[in-house]
């Protein structure tokens, strides 16, 4: 066991902080449930990247990645993201021995910074509570204080029996709970979770805009495929490979290197994704007036998708399809399935009346 005792539910509140509850994992009191998320906002968001470096001790291992992440801070960002379990890596099987509690030495220099910077930073550790262990990625505020926590619903077996996970891990809950941050919502998923859509649908179905990614090894194409999927922002933070940030059509906009184990970015969370039917001119549009005050893109031209995501903080989303009249991607399938279900029931569809009206389907206007 690590040198820090584990905290039990009932002396949390009087040894921490923080705004979270522990009810068969840790939760947020503002964590969302309900798909309709709060107004995005523009942000600051950095990964970095272990790239296989591993230390002897978990101090060493802490230091080295805490200078990272110390180097990225002075990038100003809003948010930073960490590897999983980037201060254990390599250090012995059993994940009881590795285990930290909530004020541990890990969470401790993650809130410092935190604090310090006036960022949040969400930072992977093997969490011990109730007796049990978890993986867990910890969200520390600008404060330096745990505003909540997500522990890994899908560790993977390290047991030919299937009898023992990730030498000793916990499930978490398969509820997958999503936070909301002063800039827009987010969620987490870690690793082995990549390999489970239903987690990944229900952050969508919970209004996730931004979905963090901490993992042991670089994924590639199924971070693309989500983020395309389920139209939000994915940012891996990875112990091997490459840290990226994807955009909510799955194309990579940054991707860290070997000389540059971090990299920043701006995003509005503030965005919608649209498809070209019915709105072909409206990339056109919005530029000639707007220009480089709003971002509008379509980052893989055979999709038939493009993004409208605001540069300007004064203009909104909201404001843009009230202005031009289009509507999401989401929305346009919704009217869709709508139709099919009557007329499978054997009735006429109910006539809809969408914010593109009658203008051409495919052609110009």
């Amino acid at each position: 066991m690590r040198k820090s005792e584990p905290i039990h539910r009932r002396d949390f509140f009087k040894t921490a902080a923080v705004g979270a509850i522990f009810a068969g994992g840790p939760t947020v009191a503002r964590a969302a449930d309900t798909a309709s998320p709060p107004q995005g906002k523009r942000a600051r968001i950095a990964t970095v990247c272990q790239a296989g470096l591993m230390r002897k001790t978990i101090g060493e291992s802490l230091s080295l990645m805490m200078a990272v992440v110390d180097k990225a801070l002075a990038e100003k960002p809003d948010l930073v993201c960490l590897p999983e379990n980037f201060a254990t890596a390599g250090m012995g099987e059993s994940a009881r021995e590795k285990a930290e509690a909530l004020n541990g030495e890990t969470i401790k220099a993650a809130s410092e910074r935190a604090k310090n910077h006036n960022c949040y930073i969400v930072c992977p550790s093997l969490l011990v509570h109730d007796d049990k262990v978890f993986n867990s990625a910890v969200i520390v505020d600008r404060g330096g204080k745990i505003i909540g926590a997500y522990e890994k619903a899908s560790p993977v077996t390290t047991s030919p029996d299937y009898t023992t996970f990730e030498g000793g891990v916990t499930p978490g809950s398969p509820d997958i709970p999503v936070f909301d941050l002063d800039f827009g919502r987010i969620g987490i998923q870690i690793c082995y979770d990549i390999g489970f859509p239903e987690n990944w649908d229900l952050l969508r179905k919970k209004g996730a805009q931004l979905v963090l990614w901490p993992s042991a090894y670089d994924s590639g194409t199924p971070l693309w495929t989500y983020a395309w999927l389920h139209h939000f922002y994915v940012m891996s933070s990875v112990r091997s490979g490459q840290s990226r940030i994807v955009d909510p059509c799955g194309a990579v906009l940054l991707e860290t290197q070997k000389d540059a184990p971090f990299i920043v970015r701006d995003v509005n969370l503030d965005y919608i994704v649209s498809h070209l039917d019915w709105n072909k001119s409206i990339p056109d549009k919005i530029r000639a007036k707007y220009g480089d005050r709003v971002d509008v893109r379509q980052p893989n031209s055979g999709s038939g998708h493009f993004i409208v995501e605001p540069v300007d903080p004064a203009i909104t989303v909201r404001a843009l399809q009230e202005e031009f009249g289009f509507e999401s991607s989401f929305e346009y399938h919704a009217r869709h399935r709508a139709a099919y279900a009557e007329i499978r029931a054997g009735r006429k569809p109910t006539p809809q009346t969408a914010r593109h009206g009658a203008r051409p389907q495919w052609g110009k206007f």
